[in-house]
């Protein structure tokens, strides 16, 4: 199984931190962000992983993360995605490096408490579709909400005024080979992008989509408040040990 970290866009909810560098360069805590991302798949055992990038501070992923020798990996591959185009668009550039492997992908500004080993291998032992791993919240309106009955997901809503569920779906996702034929089936949406909840509704249209629950914290990190939680999270986090 291969990872893949997703850490493109401008990060225009962040700016002016962003008017000079990308989003996931910059610090939690001790620590740059795509670290925590990185290190979350390493955690499970992954050892050959993508990162995905864009604008113009892409050369400055190459210099942070070199080949990835320093995180125990035995290869670390870099793609690049042009202009903001969606999570889809920018996942559909790992088709190449998947090479017909499952894979696990993580949004570059998603940090988590614990790991993620045990749902990772749930979805090895799955013989085909996907995996996503949910985390109940108080503000669900602010992210994609699973619609969840008799066990199942039956659909995922984006940003829902009346959230069907307090379950959003974290930036953490685990396909087969089967998510790049989707993706090049998907139109873009009303904000011109391709959208990741349009392919895991794929996945729940064709009754190939488990899902798992989050033990311990997350939060993304793409907005100040969320961003400074990341933070605090990290600090308290690290001041336990």
């Amino acid at each position: 199984m291969k990872g893949v970290i997703l850490a493109g866009g401008l990060g225009s909810r962040l700016y002016p931190l962003t008017k000079v560098t990308n989003k996931h360069l910059l610090p939690v805590y001790n620590k740059p962000m795509i670290y925590y991302p990185l290190e979350t798949l390493v955690k499970t055992g992954i050892k050959d992983i993508m990162v995905i990038t864009g604008g113009t501070s892409s050369g400055d992923f190459l210099r942070l993360l070199e080949n990835g020798r320093e995180f125990g990996l035995e290869h670390l591959t870099y793609a690049y995605q042009e202009g903001e185009k969606g999570i889809a668009h920018a996942l559909a550039l790992a088709e190449h490096f998947a090479a017909g492997e499952k894979i696990v992908v993580i949004l570059g500004d998603n940090i988590i408490e614990k790991d993620i080993s045990k749902e990772v291998e749930i979805f090895s032992k799955q013989e085909k579709g996907a995996r996503i791993i949910l985390k109940e919240v108080d503000d669900p309106q602010r992210f994609g909400v699973a619609e969840i009955r008799e066990g199942k997901i039956v659909k995922i809503i984006e940003k829902p005024s009346i959230p069907p569920s307090r379950f959003a779906v974290i930036g953490i996702y685990m396909y087969d080979n089967q998510v790049f034929d989707f993706i090049k089936t998907l139109k873009p949406s009303a904000r011109g992008e391709l959208e990741i909840t349009d392919v895991n509704n794929m996945y729940i249209e064709k009754g190939q989509m488990t899902y798992g629950i989050l033990d311990g914290w997350w939060t993304d990190a793409g907005t100040f408040e969320s961003l400074l939680k990341a933070n605090i999270l990290v600090a308290k986090q690290r001041g336990k040990k």
